[in-house]
């Protein structure tokens, strides 16, 4: 009987990384590190002293620290250029909004308590959200590579399919309150 033969190595990534996707870490400082700040022979890269220690942090960013008011203006700002944004530069977002412009008045009509108008309005809300989310995920991905590949077509394909699942619990929700 025969030795196993080894696999073969794993070819590198075309930019020089490890394909498997893992963390190399390299001796040289990254941006951000000091030489003080790199791992010794036999210590954790993360500097780890034993296993349910923290990490430590290599990079933060320059935005990470504000508190108080200034924290809640901030992400408001944020949160309004992200909603001007979207209603801008995405099709879908524009189309549910007036969508929900004109089902909001519709669901206090046709709404016989709070609780099942707050339903109706609230499953409207949330096609936003996840067409938000959706368009930010394409934004990220289509910043990465433009390229056609399966990963990058699973992940806007999954974002499209939460979408269309919020758009089918707007039917399902408002059926069951209209016909009761």
């Amino acid at each position: 009987m025969s030795e196993p033969k080894a696999a073969p190595p794993l070819p590198l990534s075309p930019n020089g990384g490890n394909p498997g996707g893992a963390t190399v870490h390299s001796a040289k400082p990254t941006s951000g590190q000091v030489a003080a700040n790199l791992p010794h022979a036999g210590e954790h890269p993360d500097g780890h002293k034993g296993a349910n220690a923290e990490p430590k942090p290599i990079n933060e960013s320059p935005f990470k620290g504000k508190t108080g008011l200034q924290r809640i203006l901030n992400a408001a700002g944020y949160s309004w250029a992200g909603l001007r944004a979207a209603f801008r530069h995405e099709d879908a977002f524009r189309q549910e909004v007036f969508l929900l412009l004109l089902l909001v008045p519709l669901a206090f009509y046709l709404g016989n308590n709070s609780i099942e108008r707050a339903l109706m309005i609230a499953v409207l809300l949330l096609v936003l959200i996840v067409e938000l989310l959706n368009s930010a995920v394409e934004a990220a991905v289509d910043r990465v590579s433009l390229e056609q590949h399966p990963l990058i077509k699973r992940a806007k394909d999954m974002g499209s399919a939460a979408v269309m699942i919020s758009l089918l619990n707007v039917v399902v929700v408002w059926l069951m309150v209209i016909l009761g």
